[in-house]
């Protein structure tokens, strides 16, 4: 009894010891897949942004497909899927993808401004999709009064402003919209800023000096945060979409910075140091994406002056 007993145990013993073993083995195996999934979903994913750059938008769209199988839920893929499609004109698959991405980040501007520019290539309004979209998201409506302004549709801008109600970003808008219509009625060519107050309390001025300090020296993780902040909250001062797109590009990025910079340059009104700042920007962000043809085309602008 006490030999079999004592079987019994160490037959016990025995499994309990390898079932600690497998499940071990088990962990480290499911660590080595996850770390190799990681790595197929990026190099897939760059490799799109490289196809997409060199304007390949089938393989980009293809290798985007696989990063799609790869993390269906991913937001970005998604975004970038509708950007492709939108650029190899297949307007009906990028609207999918960027009601799909909208859906998933109803506050992300990037992906409403995408949303409308397909919208427009295909004549449509965004009526024609507001029921697939969270559209009384508040956020959401700011984005698109600011896409619009952007795209110098003032009055639809205008329109989304109206239901806007108690919102800053409304009254300065209006405003803005209101002095750019009246100045095309005046045929005025010269447009200039308004004059900011030169005072210690003012938030805009002391947010750029915050982050030309950060420029200065060199902590681009800062500035990523306190860029990002201040164009949430100030989404009219093109200086803040540049201090977001170098932090982006100086953060492994480059692909967001060139969007983000891009849309900044339709803000800038008759400032021609701050403009050959965003050029010479855009000209490194490209460099880094290795597209040279557009690296050379802004750093051609800042020399000829335009």
């Amino acid at each position: 009894m006490i030999k079999m007993f004592t079987f019994w145990l160490v037959l016990a013993v025995f499994i309990s010891t390898q079932s600690i073993a497998i499940a071990q083995e088990e962990q480290e195996s499911a660590e080595v897949y996850l770390e190799e999934y990681t790595d197929e979903f990026q190099e897939n994913f760059f490799e799109a942004l490289k196809q997409k750059g060199i304007q390949n938008y089938d393989r980009a769209i293809d290798l985007l497909l696989k990063c799609k199988e790869l993390e269906p839920k991913n937001s970005v893929v998604d975004y970038e899927l509708g950007k492709a499609y939108l650029l190899d004109k297949k307007y009906v698959q990028a609207q999918e993808y960027a009601i799909e991405a909208l859906i998933s980040e109803p506050t992300d501007f990037w992906y409403l401004d995408n949303l409308l520019t397909i919208l427009e290539k295909q004549g449509s309004q965004i009526e024609t999709v507001q029921q697939q979209i969270p559209y009384d998201n508040q956020k959401l409506k700011e984005n698109m009064a600011l896409s619009f302004f952007k795209k110098k549709k003032f009055k639809e801008a205008l329109i989304v402003t109206k239901e806007l109600k108690g919102s800053k970003l409304a009254n300065d808008l209006t405003l803005k919209i209101n002095d750019s219509l009246q100045q095309d009625k005046e045929e005025v060519v010269a447009k200039t800023e308004p004059k900011e107050e030169n005072t210690p309390n003012d938030p805009v001025r002391q947010l750029k000096s915050e982050m030309d300090i950060l420029m200065t020296n060199g902590e681009y993780k800062k500035l990523l945060e306190a860029s990002k902040d201040a164009l949430d909250n100030y989404p009219l001062q093109p200086y803040f979409y540049l201090a977001y797109g170098k932090a982006l590009s100086n953060t492994s990025n480059a692909n967001k910075a060139v969007e983000v910079m891009e849309s900044g340059l339709d803000y800038i009104l008759d400032d021609a140091k701050l403009t050959n700042a965003f050029y010479e920007e855009l000209s490194k962000a490209y460099s880094k994406l290795g597209n040279t043809q557009k690296a050379n085309e802004y750093l051609n602008k800042i020399n000829s002056g335009l």
